[in-house]
């Protein structure tokens, strides 16, 4: 037996013993005071507990809730408990074309909703969030606490977006140092897509890698204005307004590395088939071995103690005599 919070047991027994100690040598002053006739009324009926045997059960009450608050367990022992689920590495899209509103509010709000649906689909794996454009960099580390993922996806807004050129092989080279120790390697993608061009060094990293690539892509073929800050359409050097469209390379390339993708629709069904394809082609897979201390509560028992005792204790105290008025005055 040992207890959990051994320092809260020593620093409330000791006050704990002076007031006891005080308590029971402290003698009668009130005997000083008054009257014995008027002590006499004062005094409880003989119906009630002796004050010493009161005072002991009340103070063995709170002993016993001094020792419940110090939580007391049984040690059992170290047991080897083995975590399962995945690891994926989850990576936005927040380049200019992010601003398009093909779809309502517009791609960026859109691909977070898809981000969210996709952590509720992977509820027992490891996730980390990336952010990527020219430039790549993590937004969430590796964890299995959602509603934190979620958080700090929503947390991305129209400020996060870059203007510059997708670097897919930046993203491809951040993407191996963070699962260069995870099996399987798992990336997922939520983009508007990427010409061939774009992602042809990005195929030779992930080959390399062993990474599984899997992409939920956001927008229309039919496409929509690129917007500036302002939410004003910007326009290519021929001074025509400049118009992106979903690219589905992207999915070819993903399909090609041993992975799948997506277009993504309304509602959250697409993203709990992504979950479920992922999870049928690893299955279950180990995260490896933690060390997990068993051990068995018994707080409980000095808590029933207590309160049964302390309920004891104060139902015993006296009921005061009452004394009689006459009309010539107290009698």
């Amino acid at each position: 037996m040992e207890f959990v919070y051994p320092y809260l047991f020593w620093i409330m027994i000791v006050p704990f013993i002076l007031f006891a100690v005080l308590v029971s040598t402290n003698k009668e002053r009130l005997s000083r005071i008054f009257d014995e006739k008027v002590l006499e009324r004062l005094s409880a009926g003989d119906e009630s507990m002796p004050q010493r045997m009161r005072n002991i059960i009340l103070f063995t009450a709170i002993f016993f809730m001094i020792v419940a608050m110090a939580r007391p367990v049984v040690d059992e022992g170290e047991k080897r408990v083995e975590v399962q689920g995945l690891t994926v590495l989850s990576a936005l899209d927040i380049s200019g074309s992010m601003r398009s509103k093909d779809i309502y509010p517009n791609r960026l709000e859109f691909a977070k909703k898809k981000m969210d649906a996709f952590f509720d689909a992977m509820p027992s794996d490891e996730i980390g969030v990336a952010a990527f454009a020219y430039s790549s960099f993590v937004l969430a580390p590796f964890t299995s606490d959602k509603d934190t993922l979620k958080m700090i996806v929503d947390g991305v807004d129209d400020s996060y977006i870059n203007f510059g050129s997708t670097d897919f092989s930046v993203l491809g080279e951040l993407a191996a140092n963070l699962l260069e120790e995870k099996k399987p390697k798992i990336l997922v993608l939520f983009t508007d897509g990427g010409d061939e061009k774009a992602i042809a060094g990005f195929s030779d990293i992930l080959k390399s890698n062993s990474i599984d690539l899997y992409v939920v892509l956001v927008g229309t073929k039919k496409g929509a204005p690129v917007l500036d800050a302002q939410g004003k359409p910007m326009r290519g050097k021929d001074g025509n307004i400049a118009i992106t469209q979903r690219n589905d390379a992207l999915g070819e390339l993903a399909k090609a590395n041993g992975g799948a993708y997506v277009i993504a629709g309304n509602g959250d069904a697409d993203m709990k088939q992504l979950g479920d394809v992922i999870h049928a082609k690893y299955k279950v897979h180990s995260q490896g071995e933690v060390n997990i201390r068993q051990r068995t509560e018994y707080f409980y028992v000095p808590l029933a103690l207590g309160l049964l005792l302390l309920l004891i204790g104060l139902s015993s105290f006296p009921q005061f005599q009452s004394t009689r008025r006459a009309k010539g005055g107290v009698k």
